[in-house]
């Protein structure tokens, strides 16, 4: 990709800490009087980060990886037609060249095979040992069939990948070379704090070593890209590229791997995302021995706790996670947990809401005997599991299913804005209800009642209100009037799908 760059033809504003400077273009005949003009004022306020960047940077790599794959049996995309005026169809021209779909032989390399495509990445990387440990982002390497680690004075070492993990967007590769490699050190980025300065360091746009400052903006962001999200967000310039580079301290440490950003444009618009080195620290160390990551497994499904969920089980504050379900194969069940538990503190760590348990329970050695506390019915109880693995091949615990059909005519009780009704032959066919799933039938959702708003649908079953069963309508109705007496201001539902699934629900009691 070819880059324009626009010369200035306007005075230029640059803005500093203590102050702001501007800085005209001139032309020849005005040379004269420029000499003769008032120097320029003095710029302070910020440090010079040269010593720093010069002991770090020769650490920091270009890793280039190539992946060669077989499209003899792949479909690919039409070419969208594109008139010769359209904007930007030069470039969709010969994005689709490049895959074999424009003229005949365009984007095919010498000797290549018409049956093979072969696609090229580049991002950054970084050595944290000397014999030749590289770390970089795993989306860096993804299925490369080559991958090559470039350093800042031209050497260029062929790399192998000794372990990757998707879920932290992480890989460790190793290099050989006859001499020690200069390294880096991870730092603790638990102590980084918000407007503490950092620096980073990468591959932008295939440019090669280009650094870049800034502050720390945020911890722990939940960007919603795995089940371990917990970013620091950076203003430092981060850009296509620059995944996988380290993000510095100004002790020279790596307190976070660089791997996202947030830009409608594709550039950096100044909000960037790094995995903090606490996190990261343990896989890495669990890549370079095992080849794997080996996480704890606790066998639970959870939600996180609201307000209103709060109020309903008697916490006083919204904290710790949900038990929403149990693996009957995992190691929670016979240590004791139970559906409606809280797990507000695990191996003496507190669980403030439930993004914070599986981070806490991933990093805790497997096998490991674990004392969970949990509350239950209003009591703090403490358990003891012996944690399991976490296979990577375990399926995600899929969303509840929901079936929209035609609400059933004979509404037998309504409470909460839900007509309920108990299970017949011609329900459970109506709503494809699995044999053995326990509660009263959901036949009705008012549109505006606080139960749609929770997401709560027709052909879904209350298993449990306030923590005790319902099979019938008449027993809702007595839960519900015995909560109010209690002066509860919400029900917690428990609420199963189709297929047996249960997540819990807090609905307001008007």
């Amino acid at each position: 990709m070819a880059l324009k760059f626009a010369q200035a033809s306007r005075p230029v504003r640059f803005a500093f800490a203590a102050g702001v400077a501007t800085l005209a273009l001139t032309t020849a005949p005005m040379l004269a009087q420029a000499q003769t003009a008032a120097p320029p004022p003095v710029l302070t306020g910020q440090a010079s980060l040269a010593d720093l960047v010069d002991r770090v940077m020769p650490a920091v790599v270009n890793i280039s990886a190539v992946t060669t794959a077989d499209t003899r049996n792949r479909t690919l995309p039409q070419l969208p037609q594109l008139g010769p005026d359209t904007p930007f169809g030069d470039l969709f021209e010969e994005f689709f060249n490049r895959r074999g779909q424009g003229q005949q032989g365009q984007g095919q390399a010498p000797n290549q095979s018409p049956q093979q495509r072969r696609s090229q990445s580049a991002g950054s990387g970084f050595v944290i040992d000397a014999s030749g440990i590289v770390v970089t982002n795993n989306h860096v390497i993804g299925d490369a069939n080559e991958i090559t680690v470039i350093f800042g004075n031209g050497l260029r070492l062929k790399a192998e990948v000794v372990g990757k993990d998707a879920k932290v967007d992480l890989a460790v590769l190793r290099v050989k070379h006859d001499k020690p490699l200069p390294a880096v050190k991870f730092g603790d980025s638990d102590a980084m704090r918000i407007g503490d300065p950092v620096m980073a360091i990468g591959n932008p746009f295939g440019l090669g070593g280009s650094v870049s400052s800034g502050i720390v903006s945020a911890r722990n962001r939940d960007i919603s890209q795995g089940p371990y999200d917990t970013y620091i967000q950076t203003d430092a310039a981060i850009n296509k590229g620059n995944s996988g580079g380290p993000l510095f301290n100004m002790a020279g440490e790596v307190i976070g791997i660089n791997t996202a950003i947030l830009s409608p444009t594709g550039g950096s618009v100044g909000i960037g995302f790094a995995v903090p080195s606490s996190l990261a620290t343990n896989i890495v160390d669990q890549l370079k021995e095992f080849g794997e990551t080996r996480r704890g497994w606790l066998g639970v499904r959870i939600q996180s706790v609201d307000d209103a969920t709060a109020e309903a089980l008697g916490l006083g504050t919204a904290r710790g996670a949900l038990v929403a379900g149990i693996d009957d194969k995992g190691p929670g069940k016979p240590a004791g947990l139970e559906i409606g538990d809280v797990v507000v503190k695990f191996d003496g760590k507190e669980v403030k809401d439930s993004r914070d348990l599986p981070r806490i329970v991933a990093a805790t050695p497997v096998g490991k005997d674990v004392p969970v506390t949990v509350m239950r019915k209003g009591k703090e109880l403490v358990k003891t599991v012996k944690l399991g693995r976490l296979e990577d091949g375990e399926k995600v615990q899929p969303a509840s299913a929901r079936t929209p059909a035609e609400p059933a005519k004979p509404a037998v009780t309504t409470a909460l804005g839900l007509e309920f009704s108990p299970q017949t032959e011609e329900l459970k066919k109506r709503y494809s209800i699995k044999d053995g799933t326990k509660g009263v039938v959901i036949t009705k959702v008012e549109p505006n009642s606080n139960a749609a708003d929770k997401r709560i649908s027709v052909g879904e079953l209350i298993v449990e209100i306030g923590q005790e069963a319902v099979n019938s309508p008449e027993d809702v109705t007595k839960r519900l009037d015995a909560l109010k007496k209690e002066g509860k201001k919400s029900a917690l539902l428990l609420v199963s799908n189709a297929q047996g699934e249960v997540r819990f629900v807090a609905v307001a009691m008007n």
